[in-house]
């Protein structure tokens, strides 16, 4: 039987101190395809038994997901489309072509792409919204829980909401800090509403956490452990960014920092935490 570990990395983690405070970042901006989502992709069409029952799946993705949907189609044996708005960077965009999925530019955003990627009559992987993806997400988590027992709350950065839903099943009650930025915040809306809701999406890190609605089944899961939900603006998010480079030679995109900008505004409380690094799918200079 096919199992998860057999194509994504068990990604590291790097014990440090920041303005005298101890903590742990979590570098799954390493992991294959440069970024956690790979995790809920494979998991995703490992459970459509790809590609004995099914050979080509579609879906839509500022970036991240689309680059980790065709890594785990190429693995696997199966073909990939991938839908993304026409405002995704060349950065990302270059890498799902070469990973040999079929690239379709459609809409102002990721809401667009994925309404015209579902009229495909494929398999559609979800980005977040789906049990599956979930777990597959969560065992982000597992590992630091495993690595790092002592680590008592652990920041994350937010999109549609499934690496922070699968952190809270696999975190064992530990403190949970959903982070997004100011100006493409679903998760906090939502969690403000009490259910999903459209939201503004203009951020830097739009492209990577640019979720116009929090996935339904992540709220839920949100709204059942012990989860703090908290903002960043993008001026903090750059100076997390280039103070990783600056302090450890850790190189992020934007949406990757957005944890650790929330650590540097004193938002992320613990006697250890853990900081989620989860992509560096961009292309940046320092400033």
């Amino acid at each position: 039987m096919r199992t998860l570990s057999q194509y994504v990395r068990r990604t590291p983690v790097l014990h440090a101190s920041v303005d005298g405070r101890p903590l742990v970042f979590k570098l799954e901006h390493l992991q294959l395809t440069g970024s956690f989502k790979i995790r809920g992709a494979v998991n995703t069409l490992l459970s459509l038994n790809v590609p004995e029952d099914v050979a080509e799946v579609v879906t839509a993705s500022g970036g991240n997901h689309g680059i980790a949907v065709a890594q785990a189609a190429q693995l696997l044996g199966a073909h990939a489309t991938v839908f993304v708005p026409v405002t995704a960077p060349e950065s990302k965009t270059s890498r799902i072509e070469a990973l040999g999925a079929k690239l379709i530019r459609h809409g102002n955003t990721y809401a667009e792409a994925s309404l015209a990627a579902r009229d495909l009559g494929l398999p559609y992987i979800e980005a977040y919204n789906d049990p599956r993806v979930i777990e597959g997400q969560s065992t982000v988590t597992a590992e630091i829980v495993e690595d790092v027992p002592s680590v008592d709350t652990i920041a994350i950065a937010v999109g549609g909401g499934g690496l922070v839903a699968g952190a809270a099943l696999a975190s064992g009650g530990r403190h949970i800090i959903a982070v997004e930025p100011t100006h493409c915040c679903a998760m906090y809306n939502a969690l403000a509403a009490g259910t999903p809701v459209n939201s503004e999406v203009n951020s830097i890190a739009a492209d990577a956490l640019g979720a116009t609605r929090a996935g339904d089944l992540a709220l839920e899961i949100l709204q059942q452990h012990n989860v703090s939900s908290v903002l960043v603006s993008d001026v903090d998010i750059l100076d997390a960014r280039d103070r990783l480079w600056a302090d450890f030679r850790l190189a992020v995109e934007p949406a990757g920092a957005a944890a650790f900008a929330a650590f540097l505004k004193g938002d992320v409380p613990g006697e250890l935490p853990c900081i989620v690094l989860c992509g560096a799918n961009s292309e940046w200079q320092p400033r």
